[in-house]
């Protein structure tokens, strides 16, 4: 009988060593967080917060010094972990990053992640590349908590799918002047709340310069249009190749809305003339027998 006692009692010392040397080793392996921002989100609710707007073409957005700020905050919260990387989950025409995303693409510890942009301007898929990051994220444990900025209903699953696998998934919102821009089951489901509030937003927001042109002073002539919408065109082939324009063809007679705002916004401060209803301006009439149609200035359809 004592002989098995003390056998016990040896098992039981080996098991408590053994948990002794796991618990050093998790000790000694730092904790890790990720970011994930859905833009959709941030351009929305921070430009309807800061400009006024939602509108993206209405106001410019530092991207680079606001993810050093969401870094920063990151590791005020989280002091006792490091950061893996940023993901920011955004929508293009076909997948093809914008001259903006391709930036922030370049930042260090920043992946740029690409859903689909309709004919209405509305993000698809961006949901489920935020849930197959989190999910993976957190099932390899290469994540410990995951700080989510964003407000849609559809992205229970993603947290849910997360917390399955051990991580913690703590939402950050944004202040809306009235009520609330993000959906109550997702405030529901997570570990914590924050809310970044006008004065964290307001130095990387502001409102577009064009928008302080004035239309009744200097108008431009339309060859002067014309004149500046040659050069804008000769300067975004250069940059970016005859690829990136063949890449565009199936979608004639129209330009991507954000190349279609890039250019007008670049004709704009080339000019110091807001185009902003200057239908007259921006296009130029062809008159064919029995019809017409505007073939394009700087900013206007293809």
């Amino acid at each position: 009988m004592n002989d098995d006692l003390t056998a016990l009692a040896a098992r039981i010392d080996h098991t408590n060593e053994l948990l002794t040397r796991m618990l050093a080793e998790v000790a000694k392996t730092p904790s890790t967080h990720a970011i994930f921002v859905d833009a959709g989100y941030l351009y929305a609710a921070a430009g309807r917060l800061v400009a006024g707007t939602e509108d993206r073409r209405s106001f410019d957005l530092d991207a680079e010094g606001l993810i050093e700020a969401l870094i920063d905050r990151a590791r005020t919260i989280f002091a006792d972990s490091r950061l893996l990387r940023v993901y920011w989950y955004d929508g293009a025409r076909r997948r093809i990053h914008t001259s903006e995303q391709q930036t922030i693409a370049e930042l260090p510890d920043v992946k740029v992640r690409l859903g689909n942009l309709n004919a209405n301007n509305q993000q698809k898929g961006v949901d489920s590349l935020i849930r197959t990051d989190l999910e993976s994220l957190a099932r390899h444990r290469a994540i410990s908590d995951a700080a989510l900025l964003g407000g849609d209903e559809d992205l229970v699953s993603a947290v849910e799918a997360a917390q399955g696998y051990g991580a913690r998934v703590h939402l950050w919102g944004i202040e809306a002047p009235e009520g609330r821009n993000q959906a109550e089951p997702l405030l529901w489901e997570v570990d914590s709340q924050r809310v970044l509030d006008l004065d964290f937003f307001k130095p990387y927001v502001s409102r577009r310069t064009s928008a302080g042109y004035e239309a009744s002073a200097n108008r431009p002539s339309r060859e002067d249009v014309r004149f500046v919408g040659a050069q804008i065109a000769a300067k975004w082939l250069a940059e970016r190749g005859r690829e990136t324009v063949g890449e565009l063809l199936p979608g004639h007679p129209y330009l991507p809305g954000s190349v279609d705002q890039d250019l007008l916004v670049e004709a704009e401060g080339l000019l110091q003339y807001s185009l902003r209803g200057q239908a007259d301006l921006r296009g130029r009439e062809v008159r064919h027998p029995g019809r017409t149609h505007q073939r394009p200035g700087p900013g206007g359809r293809r």
